[in-house]
């Protein structure tokens, strides 16, 4: 089989408009959470999310293009842009229909669904702009990154809730490995900081309701309560090794296994056992030819809801036995909120990055400890060490879990 290597990467997220910008303020454990500013507030329980900040997206993008766009697929396009530009891809000098897309959303486009509805309701329902069907479908962004570079390879959508961006990840990588492509795009974007996306999630009491950005995304803290929304893109150029090689391409990491899994237990609650997490991580690892003890870090899912965190830490323990002791195990949500479809592959590029320069995030904010979350969680405070093995996880309502193998880039 060939072998797929991580050539680009780009990334908008709470803490960094650009993949370098959001590695530097992990490394830094800094937290992008803090009061809702797209919509007023006064009222409703949920006061905090985790916002992109300071993006120009019309001077980016184009004020005309950008305005023909929902934000989920502005922050794609950003996040393509810098990793196209990152890769030194030349576009003139590449089989574009061997390159192609997998890219996903878990929403697509909640804001203009809403907006449209209330302007349908005011001047009439066949007054709605003509393009709030291709802004809202949420295979959007990835016909848009097609268009926008030419390529002609296969350009396909993936939705899996939460698993969205991991499962991108996952497909391109077989798509490429299997010989289909030479280059693929992928990854998630999400913007749904919305009055009725947040309403949906309160009711269902998935969000935490604390007004302190310090205690409210806190992953495998006894004192949890749900996740943060947050908003943001993840794009990985992966590539054919042979093909990045010839070109003198950098390469940041090598993707080496996949496991996508279902638990086939509930609409939203993950199994309490863990057994369909654990089957994908072991997946991903068999695919990777490699041996659970030989993984040393762990990009968790870590929602900080109750039960996601204690479930995925069965789901962890059921993998790796006693080798799980031996884990550093941490949750960048706590950092960047919960970006739902965007998460898997914003998480990926911490995760390459991780290996790449041998450093572990931290868990920030965590204060008290709960048993049923017994993992080195690497508290607070990131830490240096070299590891060769790493996966990112991402679990998704519907009972769909994603995990993806990445190695540290020796060659």
């Amino acid at each position: 089989m060939r072998r797929v290597v991580i050539t680009g990467m780009g990334a908008v997220t709470p803490i960094g408009n650009t993949a370098a910008e959001s590695w530097a303020a992990v490394k830094a454990g800094k937290c992008g959470i803090g009061p809702i500013t797209r919509y007023d507030t006064a009222g409703r329980r949920v006061k905090l999310a985790a916002e992109v900040k300071d993006l120009d997206v019309d001077a980016l993008l184009g004020k005309r293009e950008a305005k023909r766009m929902d934000r989920f697929t502005q922050l794609a396009l950003v996040a393509a842009d810098e990793a196209v530009k990152d890769s030194g891809l030349d576009l003139q000098k590449v089989d574009l229909d061997r390159c192609g897309v997998l890219f996903g959303s878990g929403i697509g486009g909640f804001a203009t669904t809403e907006e449209q509805k209330t302007l349908g309701e005011r001047r009439g329902f066949d007054s709605v702009s003509p393009f709030f069907i291709p802004m809202a479908i949420s295979n959007m962004a990835a016909g848009q990154m097609a268009i926008r570079y030419g390529f002609k390879g296969m350009c396909s959508c993936v939705v899996t809730a939460c698993a969205t961006g991991t499962n991108a990840l996952g497909d391109a990588f077989r798509h490429v490995r299997d010989g289909y492509a030479d280059v693929m795009l992928c990854g998630g974007s999400e913007a749904s900081i919305t009055p009725l996306a947040i309403g949906g999630f309160t009711s269902m009491k998935a969000l935490c309701e604390s007004e302190d950005p310090s205690r409210a995304s806190i992953p495998f803290d006894l004192e949890r309560s749900g996740f943060v929304m947050g908003e943001g893109a993840g794009v990985l150029l992966l590539e054919e090794y042979t093909h990045a090689v010839s070109r003198g391409a950098a390469i940041y990491a090598e993707v080496l296994g996949y496991g996508a899994t279902c638990d086939a237990y509930h609409i939203t609650a993950p199994d309490p056992e863990g057994n369909g997490g654990a089957k994908a991580m072991l997946q991903a690892i068999a695919d990777g030819g490699i041996a659970p003890e030989q993984v040393g870090y762990i990009n968790a899912h870590g929602t900080s809801t109750p039960m996601n965190d204690a479930c995925e830490t069965k789901a962890i323990r059921l993998a790796f036995g006693e080798h799980a002791d031996h884990l550093a195990v941490s949750s960048t949500k706590s950092m960047t909120g919960h970006l739902l479809g965007a998460a898997g592959g914003v998480e990926a590029i911490f995760t390459a990055m991780a290996l790449k320069e041998g450093f572990l995030p931290a868990t920030v904010n965590y204060r008290v400890k709960d048993e049923a979350c017994d993992l080195d969680i690497v508290p607070n405070v990131g830490r240096e060490a070299e590891i060769r093995y790493a996966i990112s996880n991402s679990l998704g309502f519907g009972g769909h879990n994603a995990s993806i193998l990445l190695g540290r880039w020796e060659g």
